[in-house]
């Protein structure tokens, strides 16, 4: 019962328990590849907790102690900073600066960021301001399609949705899009938005993700192999199978930390995308209800937050944060198992990378602004 009341010290405890996880995983994990690149075993790990952990705290502190009315106020700065920092990557390459510019990354002063994972934080903070502005009562479909007025909010969301995807598409980020349209479309739906238009905007994202699917080769052939996993297990099927023999080899207790066969060569990006499948062939089944039990307490106790704020913003940005951990930790975890197809996109506060710890960090400092919040009310 006190759970349900005072959700701060839990939600806490499950981020610091998530958080202490990776870093141990990490340190399992990370000390092959550490030597056989950079000739030290804590490299990857140092170089994590530096660059993901340190700042992601600093930046969460931030993130807790600023009041939510200016982190409001803010959210459409943080939202076109973040535009302007998905357009450079698209324009520099273009424009033979690709030194500072490629891929997903930014190079600035020697550091690497990658704008789309902080993008994420600034998109939901922005949505949640926007929709937290007006009344969005659910309506029934409209008598007059023609008028205008009764196609708002849809077609301004779906003008800003758009302006996201074509920027994360020439990229060719699809793994972070897919991410940013799911808590997007939740986000929207939740505002009170007119059912009518969610069921076109969701109906419409399910055809382009069909589309998706059919004119990219690469796509097609994860998609295929998902439906058949012993489909070309040394080419387009080769990363699935050496995922599923991996979680297998870990058994009921696994095979003890640090001693995983499949991460000396056998299974690519162990220390990134794949990390849980040698994390499950070392702790073994126990050790992967025990990772997942702590992602469970950590979303249960963000929605409670969330459901416990009294003012609208705080009540999407918090219910945004845990669709976009909760949502990404699923698809991680499930690609790697085979339930769904394979998609880039890291296991959040577990796989190694600063950019997306340290906005999951920030992530975190607001919900925990919004439960410390919750409690003031109280008092």
């Amino acid at each position: 019962m006190k759970i349900s009341k005072s959700p701060f010290k839990v939600l806490l405890l499950a981020a610091i328990l998530l958080i202490s996880m990776g870093i141990f995983i990490l340190a399992s994990v990370s000390a092959v590849f550490s030597i056989e690149k950079y000739g030290r075993a804590s490299y990857l790990l140092e170089h994590q907790l530096l660059y993901g952990l340190l700042l992601g705290s600093i930046g969460g502190l931030i993130a807790f102690f600023m009041p939510l009315a200016k982190i409001k106020k803010l959210s459409f700065l943080f939202f076109v900073i973040g535009i302007i920092s998905l357009a450079v990557l698209v324009i520099l390459p273009k424009i033979g600066l690709s030194a500072f510019a490629f891929g997903s990354w930014l190079s600035l002063g020697g550091f690497f960021i990658q704008p789309s994972e902080l993008f994420k934080v600034a998109f939901i903070l922005y949505l949640a301001a926007w929709f937290s502005r007006e009344d969005l009562a659910v309506s029934k479909i409209p008598k007059k399609i023609g008028n205008v007025s009764v196609l708002k909010p849809m077609i301004p969301f779906l003008m800003v949705l758009g302006l996201v995807f074509v920027l994360l598409k020439l990229q060719d980020d699809i793994g972070t899009l897919s991410i940013i349209a799911v808590t997007a479309l939740s986000i929207f739906f939740l505002a009170g938005t007119p059912i009518w238009q969610n069921i076109i905007i969701w109906v419409s994202a399910g055809g382009a993700l069909a589309l998706f699917i059919k004119f990219s080769e690469y796509r097609l052939e994860r998609w295929l192999v998902f439906l058949n996993p012993g489909l070309d297990p040394m080419d387009s099927g080769y990363q699935l199978k050496q995922s599923l023999i991996t979680i297998g080899s870990g058994g009921l207790l696994g095979l003890g930390l640090g001693l995983s066969r499949q991460k000396f060569g056998f299974l690519p990006e162990t220390i990134g995308d794949a990390i849980f499948p040698v994390f499950a062939e070392e702790a073994g089944f126990i050790g992967v209800i025990a990772l997942v039990m702590a992602f469970l307490l950590f979303i249960w106790q963000g929605f409670l937050v969330s459901r416990q704020a009294k003012d609208k913003f705080s009540q999407l940005a918090g219910t945004g944060i845990c669709i976009w951990i909760g949502s990404q930790a699923l698809i991680n975890i499930c690609s790697m198992a085979g339930i769904s197809p394979l998609t880039g996109v890291p296991l959040p506060f577990i796989s190694y990378g600063g950019s997306h710890l340290l906005a999951e960090m920030i992530g975190l400092g607001i919900l925990l602004n919004i439960a410390k919040h919750n409690q003031l009310a109280k008092v």
